[in-house]
């Protein structure tokens, strides 16, 4: 995930022409976690579009899930884009969430894997410990069923995101802004074709996250991914990307 676009105040990735699939990140998500996803579909008659979520860069008052909508809403609009299909991923599939809420007229399909909106700890105490590396290291390796996806270079990260202030700070702002944005009441209002891509072995978001969503969204298709924990795109891309694939073919709306 090299070359990244610098427009005006956005930075984002993007490859491939036809219909626009934007991908939200998480928390501790970087870009590159949806290299397979980003190879796979260009190749397929999609765009996809990754912009870069100014999760610790914006003022605090707008670190929050609905400014970070507002920000995706304003992003289509300086694109060019009227409709997108979005794909979220842990606090990416809340955004993209909150945004169908928002503007349901704006979104052609909905994906979500290990999102939160639902489930309070999904975020809370997931990450934001300082201090102690191994304790970091055991955290970040929780996210997946194989330990050893939690690469030292991903451990690294997350300890210094931890290990920074500033962005433990609005960590802590954005856990407590996913909390207060508790979706149960809004998702069975929300008639947009969803796809939940879930782990089996998510221990973040676990599995029963995942029946509650299909359970409230009305036009939702629940898909396991086994022996996979919260970040499925990364630890089965082929898997994930061959079940994004089928349910893009026949659920997702196809309009010209």
């Amino acid at each position: 995930m090299e070359h990244l676009i610098k427009d005006g105040k956005y930075e984002y990735f993007e490859a491939g022409e036809g219909t626009p699939i934007i991908i939200l990140h998480g928390l501790m998500g970087g870009l590159s976690n949806f290299d397979g996803v980003a190879n796979y579909f260009p190749q397929k008659g999609y765009k996809v579009i990754i912009p870069h979520l100014p999760l610790y860069t914006q003022n605090i008052l707008k670190t929050n899930v609905k400014s970070f909508s507002v920000y995706l809403k304003n992003f289509m609009n300086h694109k060019g884009i009227d409709r997108a299909i979005l794909v979220g991923n842990s606090l990416g599939g809340h955004i993209a969430l909150y945004f169908t809420k928002m503007y349901p007229e704006r979104v052609s399909g909905l994906v979500i894997t290990g999102s939160s909106g639902l489930y309070e700890s999904a975020m809370g105490d997931s990450y934001p410990k300082r201090g102690d590396y191994e304790y970091i290291r055991k955290k970040a390796e929780d996210v997946f069923y194989n330990p050893e996806i939690a690469t030292k270079e991903i451990i690294d990260e997350v300890y210094a995101t931890v290990n920074d202030r500033i962005k433990l700070i609005k960590t802590l702002t954005i856990a407590k802004s996913a909390i207060r944005h508790n979706m149960a009441k809004d998702l069975p209002k929300m008639h947009v074709p969803t796809g939940i891509i879930w782990g089996r072995q998510d221990k973040v978001t676990p599995p029963d996250v995942a029946e509650e969503f299909h359970r409230l969204l009305p036009n939702s298709t629940l898909y396991w991914i086994e022996e996979c924990g919260h970040a499925a795109m990364m630890e089965h891309p082929d898997k994930f990307n061959e079940i994004l694939d089928e349910w893009l073919t026949t659920k997702a709306e196809h309009k010209d």
